[in-house]
């Protein structure tokens, strides 16, 4: 069945600092917190859409501070939401949230009411690029939590962001290593969006910060989504969600409202190049097979890598055949 989430947002409430890249209230399109009641009629009404999907579905709160906020507050959201997933109604509920705001009191409490996966904002594993843009925690504290989590036998997320002030696209490949070495159940990359009423903000009207383009992040993004999947750890998100919000207080970035499909094109375009290369393959007409699942992706945007490719030298048709694996391809040279 397909995974769903039940999306609840805490937005900054109870996060203890003040990041440089961060802007909730625009980055999530909400300003108000949730009351246990705005719980309740979430789930209600996603227990009615979804129907018998809920039991692959998740009740999520997300804000990145959520063992941060106000202690009984925190525990009215969930008493609001355990019940659904006592009753066996949805399969558990998420959380994502500081890891210098994870020990075993907490970790007790999330696993009373129902709990079962636990995403930390780790965002870089370089503690100078930690304390650049004000974090307040440090890489020891990411492991420390990480250990921690799964000795609850929590499934544990763990978030990064590339483009970072005072980090580079080999920084963001480090810090990818490092959390690979934890051996997380999944991982989400956010690249850096420059928002209206932040630090990074200001610095990039001051001309202090300058943010990595779109391709550049692009092509870092599926090195990073490359060696993840080679780990065998799922990359669950690529890139922001859309709202009016974000588009409204951006002032610059690598945004995309399609940045994992971007991702994904370019790093089966490197593939093929690789393969081209690697095996000599003399300039010329080309055929390339691929699955038809994957035939959009390996097309690129707009045919970006149809184009790319008659750039080299190699004019190429795609051809779907369900023969081939879904993230493989076959190439055969005309004439």
């Amino acid at each position: 069945m397909k995974h769903a989430n039940v999306a609840l947002f805490v937005p900054h409430n109870g996060c203890p600092h003040k990041c440089s890249f961060c802007n909730q209230k625009s980055i999530t399109g909400r300003q108000s917190q949730p009351s246990p009641q705005d719980v309740r009629n979430a789930v209600e009404i996603a227990k009615a859409s979804l129907r018998d999907e809920t039991k692959n579905a998740e009740i999520a709160f997300f804000g990145g501070s959520f063992t941060a906020i106000e202690r009984s507050y925190m525990i009215s959201l969930l008493e609001a939401a355990a019940p659904f997933v006592k009753d066996g109604t949805f399969a558990g509920i998420r959380i994502s949230t500081r890891p210098d705001y994870i020990d075993s009191e907490i970790l007790e409490i999330l696993k009373e009411y129902g709990v079962t996966a636990i995403e930390l904002g780790a965002q870089s594993m370089d503690d100078r690029v930690l304390a650049l843009n004000g974090r307040g925690h440090t890489e020891k504290q990411v492991e420390d939590a990480a250990k921690r989590i799964q000795s609850y036998s929590f499934t544990l997320g763990l978030q990064m962001m590339t483009g970072l002030y005072g980090d580079t696209a080999e920084g963001s490949m480090q810090t990818a290593r490092k959390l690979a070495a934890l051996h997380p159940d999944n991982v989400r990359i956010y690249p850096t969006i420059i928002m209206r009423d932040t630090e990074l903000g200001e610095r990039y009207l001051r001309g202090e910060y300058r943010t990595l383009s779109l391709d550049e992040t692009v092509a870092l993004c599926a090195r990073l989504l490359d060696y993840f999947e080679e780990q065998g750890i799922p990359v669950i998100r690529l890139g922001l969600h859309d709202s009016p919000e974000l588009k409204r207080d951006m002032l610059a970035g690598p945004w995309h409202p399609a940045f994992r499909e971007l991702c994904e094109s370019a790093r089966i375009l490197q593939k093929i190049m690789d393969y081209l290369k690697g095996n000599h393959v003399p300039k010329g007409n080309l055929i390339i097979k691929v699955n038809p699942k994957a035939i959009s992706k390996a097309l690129g945007q707009k045919k970006s890598n149809l184009h790319a490719l008659n750039e080299l030298g190699y004019p190429t048709r795609m051809v779907q055949d369900t023969g081939v694996e879904e993230n493989r391809f076959t190439i055969e040279k005309l004439g």
